[in-house]
């Protein structure tokens, strides 16, 4: 994506809320619209394990930044990631990348979209350590899609979590219960081996159970804390699904969230994140590492009027 330099558009929305709350716990901001200045870092990360070695492909992109702007809990991200080459190491290689994540935090539910197609990484060479092989034929694609339910949402909120458009007034917590659907396919010219193959495909599907928490440090203090943990099946290909031994897979999607609030304004770093294998034997493990870093800067505002009318016609 940033090879192009394109803007990727990232619409994260949330729900307003339909339940009652408990109003000791959560408190809505009074604000109407929000600003956004962010700096974002995707990643997606290829393990390849077997008895003898243990390989790991790392992609080399950029930071993005990015502008985002917010309307009655609707946000719209835009980041630019074209540009700031500077801050890649050129030995590396280069990694073509195209990187869509949309996680968006309801009252009750979040939901999480993996769109990623990577081409080109690198492999740090096992005996020296300074040194690095560089996979510039190696492409990893994944397609994935979660979604959690939020058992304690009258108390517990992931909109003051990760979007700021709420306040957590005192620490709770949460049982999540959810499933996800995943897509993958690897493939390269000799830069992966598996077995005697250089490609390797997977559709895998499963159910997760998981906790999450906000610590609330003070007035303007919160850190959160969440991870689901789950068991997949699945098979090579959606079309050889049930017909092949059914393939069992662990996976872990963990999820990090800090910030500082006042009343119009919030700094806050979360980091979302994803673990699948695809593959899992007693012999070998290939697993897809993936997430996103972000810092953001958010500005709240309680009303411009000619927008207002504006938005409401629409």
């Amino acid at each position: 994506m940033k090879n192009f330099g394109c803007i990727l558009f990232l619409f994260v929305l949330s729900v307003q809320a339909s339940a009652q709350i408990d109003s000791a716990y959560i408190r809505p901001y009074d604000n109407k619209f929000m600003f956004l200045g962010f700096m974002t870092k995707d990643m997606l990360m290829l393990v390849s394990e077997t008895p003898e070695k243990e390989f790991s492909y790392m992609p080399n992109n950029p930071v993005e930044l990015g502008l985002g702007f917010g309307w009655n809990n609707t946000i719209l991200y835009a980041a630019y990631g074209y540009g700031f080459d500077f801050m890649r190491d050129k030995a590396l290689g280069k990694t073509k990348s195209f990187d869509f994540q949309w996680h968006t935090y309801g009252r009750k539910y979040a939901f999480d979209l993996f769109v990623q197609r990577y081409k080109g990484f690198y492999m740090e060479n096992e005996k020296v350590k300074t040194d690095f092989v560089l996979c510039p034929d190696l492409q990893v694609h994944q397609y994935g899609v979660n979604a959690e339910y939020i058992f304690n949402h009258k108390r517990f909120s992931y909109k003051a979590a990760f979007n700021q458009s709420e306040r957590q007034l005192r620490s709770a917590g949460s049982l999540l219960l959810g499933g996800g659907i995943y897509l993958s396919d690897i493939r390269s010219d000799s830069s992966f081996v598996y077995g005697e193959r250089h490609d390797l495909k997977n559709f895998q599907f499963g159910v997760n159970i998981g906790y999450a928490y906000t610590w609330v440090l003070g007035k303007h203090w919160h850190i959160t804390g969440a991870t689901t943990v789950g068991i997949h099946f699945g098979s090579e290909t959606i079309g050889r699904f049930g017909k092949d031994r059914l393939e069992v897979y662990p996976t872990v999607l963990p999820r990090i969230g800090a910030a500082y609030n006042q009343r119009d304004w919030a700094l806050a770093f979360f980091f979302v994140g994803s673990m699948n294998y695809s593959k899992l034997t007693d012999d070998d493990a290939v697993g897809l590492f993936a997430g996103t870093f972000q810092l953001t800067y958010f500005k709240r505002i309680a009303d411009i009027p000619f927008l207002s009318s504006l938005l409401s016609r629409r």
